[in-house]
């Protein structure tokens, strides 16, 4: 199957997990807006080849469905993924500022920010197959953010809060 097929299902498929959860948080002009940069060219084609490269064979990921995307050795792909990054809030690293100084400083999230964050980590994980929407979603998102929480930048307040919420038996709600 066409990789820009096979991108263009993932990316639906993503979505829809993502808006339902948004819809649920009381925010779903995020949910609907979540990810729009991602059919710019700009990120729609990087994208389409790095995970679909041979019609539908993704990249590994580890087992909580984690990639590193800077260390992917495709130039086309890390560029369109620091562009994913910055042009939508609800990734942490739109958060973190780098100063001339050689050190950064890291921003706190606003809140809706930091529930679409969570909508989409959940989102990404039942897209993907990590996560099936007839478990515990929940679960599931709070063991892939602290097996993965050391590679994040957080500020401290953001971190506290992402803490707090995923701590309740059902966040957000």
């Amino acid at each position: 199957m066409n990789a820009h097929i096979c991108y263009l299902k993932y990316v639906l498929r993503h979505k829809g997990y993502v808006f339902v959860e948004c819809c649920r948080q009381g925010i779903p002009i995020r949910g609907i807006l979540h990810d729009l940069s991602k059919i710019r060219p700009s990120e729609w084609i990087p994208y389409a080849h790095y995970f679909y490269p041979d019609h539908g064979n993704v990249p590994p990921r580890d087992k909580t469905g984690y990639y590193k995307p800077t260390d992917t050795g495709d130039c086309a792909f890390d560029f369109a993924w620091l562009l994913h990054q910055k042009r939508n809030d609800h990734h942490w690293q739109w958060w973190v500022l780098p100063e001339d100084s050689g050190g950064v400083k890291v921003l706190p999230m606003s809140e809706s920010a930091r529930i679409e964050m969570l909508c989409d980590w959940k989102g990404a994980g039942i897209a993907q197959g990590h996560i099936s929407p007839r478990d515990d979603p929940w679960k599931e998102t709070r063991d892939w953010y602290y097996a993965n929480k050391s590679k994040m930048t957080l500020h401290p307040d953001t971190q506290i809060w992402v803490e707090a919420v995923l701590a309740i038996e059902d966040p957000l709600t």
